[in-house]
């Protein structure tokens, strides 16, 4: 990937509309990468701080916390950039797709998530896209933005009372992206036997000090 230059990344600021999109809905595109080598473990973005010690920064930083602690980003990226470019690779953003959100809430949360992944991605950093839904008349766009067959990331812990509203959303990502690895932050539903990397909650939530 190129590296944009301080100009070109002003301009992204300025129109948020450099970085190629995918769909009617004109989604910015987060490539897929190969998923990195050894265990995977993950730092909630709450957690991160500039100059972390190398025990936190060999994890990945997930943002499946409240969306006040991370707006920030989208807002002013590169604000952020130089911390959270010294962790081992990103989840997006899990913007919140509410069921009682307006649709085009629910869209503006996705597309948003999909801008900071690529604008990450232009700057050379790995990231894996975060998949959040709600219900079926999210499908059509909750999905999009991503390349087919890559690494995405989910989260169970908080939806263990929402089994029958949660796999129909799970399925539908099967179909609608044949990811080769899943990493789930959070025990699985005995049905989901396509997820392959299970990340603790609880100790997710702890940084290194």
């Amino acid at each position: 990937m190129t590296k944009q230059t301080g100009d070109e990344f002003r301009a992204e600021l300025a129109w948020r509309s450099s970085f190629e999109t995918e769909g009617r809905w004109g989604i910015p595109l987060v490539r897929r990468q190969q998923l990195v080598d050894g265990k995977i473990d993950l730092i909630a973005y709450a957690d991160t701080k500039p100059h972390d010690i190398e025990a936190n920064t060999r994890r990945g930083v997930h943002f499946f916390i409240d969306d006040p602690r991370f707006e920030g980003i989208y807002k002013n990226p590169d604000n952020t950039l130089a911390k959270v470019a010294q962790y081992r690779f990103l989840l997006t953003p899990d913007h919140s797709v509410y069921a009682d959100m307006k649709p085009w809430m629910q869209l503006q949360s996705v597309a948003k998530s999909r801008w900071v992944g690529a604008c990450w991605q232009s700057h050379g950093l790995t990231v894996y896209p975060t998949m959040s839904w709600g219900t079926a008349q999210t499908f059509e766009f909750c999905f999009r933005g991503f390349e087919r067959g890559g690494t995405v990331a989910i989260a169970t812990y908080a939806c263990k009372s929402a089994k029958s509203l949660y796999l129909p959303g799970y399925y539908e990502m099967l179909r609608q992206l044949e990811p080769e690895h899943i990493i789930c932050l959070g025990e699985p539903f005995p049905e989901m036997s396509e997820v392959d990397i299970v990340v603790d909650h609880v100790k997710a939530r702890k940084a290194v000090r």
